[in-house]
């Protein structure tokens, strides 16, 4: 051990020892991310960050005069298994708060656990909208804060005519493509003209596919692919587009779950030029983020390991419940839920994040260009823009809000003033 780290460390065992206990020490955080199966190549990333954070959190004096210890479960993949293993961290593990989840599916297995065991989680990933519980925060972006922007690019910078929305079959990409298919009617877009394909998890043949998209260009109309698939199925079809010669002038494709983790196990000198919409880069030039890269490369021991938009969500709720639970002197879940509305912590882009009061951050939006690096040039770059949970292009969402300060309801139709219950039709 390095006597810098040596110092470090001894001065926060010094601390912890001479600050009274707050709190139940440990205190436990639960790192609830697929290790295995088709989601890890995602997933995995993002229980290293959780427990760099933590680490980090420990050498910096730990939190309540208690160390923080990550309980680390693998739901390899399996919805039903995510909804398990919340259950065991909540009752067996006695977590005080949950940080992880990607797949929405995954995240509608958890969220009756949590609901009914009232359980805290910190969701770190872009999803389809229609839902604010008292029991998660979404951290991640919400449809304004990255499927809405990207397509206005497609539409306004690219002159995209046809629209590909090609996705992985669950509620993630079929909610986010609905509300985008009204987005493109409200803006002109015939119905002939939205191309809509779902495919499982982890599938592999995208020939077909690929030909039915680039045949939609045969009258010579602009198309447009925009992505919603998930996990390793995105290699198979990144590199179908460049076996039949689909270069991004020809049909730019715009992904909404590929970063710089997806992009590592790909030859990505045949992708350049194609897009991801996301609130963060890895290519974002501002200290904070050099700061963020160089933790990661020191803790994970390797410089090629990439950062990406999700490592940046946790970064920035974990702190955000670091502040909450130092705020209300605890870390009861309905103490810390109150200290967490209006808290603000600075993101990675420069700018500053706050929770809103519907449970959804004000983030940038970013669209980036890949590069035969793996990496993005930052084309587009808005400001902070709060997370609506309740999209206005549905019929069925657009007279509903969300505020949990004010009017205690994550789903308050403006109508008739009256908190109504989330119902399986979102």
């Amino acid at each position: 051990m390095a006597k810098k780290t040596l110092l470090a460390s001894l001065a926060a065992t010094t601390l912890l020892a001479a600050t009274p206990a707050l709190a139940d020490c440990p205190i436990q955080v639960g790192v609830l991310h697929s290790l295995s199966g088709s989601m890890a190549i995602s997933e995995t990333t993002l229980r290293d960050a959780m427990l760099m954070l933590i680490e980090q959190q420990n050498e910096a004096g730990g939190l309540l005069g208690c160390e923080i210890e990550a309980v680390v479960v693998d739901p390899a993949s399996d919805w039903p298994l995510f909804a398990e293993l919340t259950r065991q961290l909540l009752t067996v593990n006695e977590v005080d708060v949950i940080f992880g989840v990607w797949t929405s599916v995954a995240r509608k297995s958890v969220l009756p656990v949590l609901e009914e065991l009232n359980g805290l989680l910190f969701y770190p990933v872009q999803y389809e909208g229609q839902e604010s519980s008292r029991n998660v925060f979404y951290t991640g972006a919400a449809p304004n804060q990255q499927a809405i922007p990207a397509v206005e690019y497609f539409l306004e910078e690219l002159g995209v005519e046809v629209f590909a929305l090609l996705g992985t079959d669950y509620v993630y990409p079929r909610t986010t493509n609905a509300i985008l298919e009204a987005f493109l009617l409200a803006n002109g877009i015939p119905q002939e003209n939205i191309f809509v394909n779902y495919t499982p998890f982890a599938h592999t043949d995208w020939s077909t596919i690929v030909s039915d998209v680039i045949a939609l260009g045969a009258g010579g109309q602009q198309v447009g692919i925009i992505s919603t698939i998930n996990g390793d199925a995105n290699i198979g079809f990144y590199n179908e587009l460049a076996a039949q010669g689909v270069s991004a002038d020809d049909i730019p494709v715009v992904a909404f779950s590929v970063g710089e983790e997806e992009l590592a196990g790909l030859d990505t000198s045949r992708l350049v030029g194609h897009l991801a919409a996301w609130n963060y880069f890895m290519s974002v030039d501002t200290p904070e983020n050099e700061s963020f890269i160089a933790a990661w490369h020191e803790f994970i021991g390797d410089t090629n390991r990439v950062t990406n938009d999700p490592m940046e969500a946790h970064y920035i709720g974990f702190n955000m419940w670091v502040n909450a639970v130092e705020a209300a002197g605890t870390t009861d879940v309905d103490a810390v839920r109150e200290a967490m509305w209006g808290q603000e912590f600075p993101n990675l882009t420069g700018g500053m994040s706050v929770m809103n009061p519907n449970h959804h951050l004000s983030k940038p939006v970013l669209i980036g260009e890949i590069r035969a690096d793996g990496q993005f040039d930052i084309i587009s770059q808005t400001e902070e823009i709060p997370g609506e949970a309740w999209s206005p292009f549905l019929d069925e969402s657009a007279h509903l809000t969300s505020d949990w300060q004010a009017l205690g309801c994550g789903m308050w139709d403006t109508r008739t003033e009256t908190c109504v219950q989330l119902t399986s039709n979102y």
